[in-house]
C-alpha cells in the first residue's frame, strides 16, 4: 500500500505524486445499484460483534388503525428484538465468558436493550452491530414483544 501525503492545497497524493480520489458517499444513488447486488453491501462484523437487522414495525395497530410513519420509526429505533444476520469471527470464542457456548446464531431473533449497538441504514433498511454479550435472550416468535 502506498503512503499518503497531504499537499499544500489539502489534496491527497500517493508517494509517487498521483492524486488519491476519495469518492463521496452520495456519488452513487441506491436505485443505480441492481437489487441483486444490494445484499452484498452488508458489512462483515469483526471480532466479537454481531450484525443484526431491525424487524419492520407493523403498519397498523391491533384495532386496524394505521400507524403514523413517525410512530413506526420510533418503534423500530427503540425495538428490543433484533434478527441476527452475521456473527463475527471472535464472537463467543472466549470460553471463560461463554462456558456453555454461543448465546445465539445466525437466523435467531434476540432480545437486547433498546438502542443497543451501532445503528446504520443501508438503502433505507436499519441495521445494528452489537457486542456478543449484549444478547440477553433468544426468542422463538418475536411477534408481540415491545419495549416496556
Amino acid at each position: 500500500m502506498s503512503e499518503q501525503i497531504l499537499t499544500m492545497n489539502k489534496s491527497l497524493v500517493d508517494s509517487n505524486g498521483r492524486p488519491i480520489i476519495i469518492p463521496t458517499v452520495n456519488e452513487v444513488e441506491a436505485e443505480d445499484i441492481p437489487i441483486e447486488e444490494r445484499g452484498l453491501q452488508l458489512p462483515e462484523p469483526k471480532g466479537y460483534r454481531i450484525l443484526c437487522a431491525i424487524p419492520e414495525a407493523a403498519e397498523t395497530y391491533e384495532s386496524g388503525l394505521v400507524k403514523a410513519g413517525s410512530v413506526r420509526s420510533i418503534e423500530e429505533h427503540s425495538t428490543v428484538v433484533l434478527f441476527v444476520v452475521k456473527v463475527g469471527d471472535l464472537a463467543y470464542k472466549d470460553e471463560t465468558r461463554f462456558p456453555t457456548g454461543p448465546w445465539c446464531k445466525e437466523g435467531d431473533f434476540v432480545l437486547t436493550r433498546a438502542y443497543a449497538g451501532t445503528r446504520f441504514k443501508i438503502h433505507g433498511r436499519e441495521f445494528r452491530i452489537i457486542n456478543d454479550d449484549t444478547v440477553e435472550g433468544v426468542v422463538e416468535d418475536p411477534r408481540g414483544y415491545t419495549r416496556a
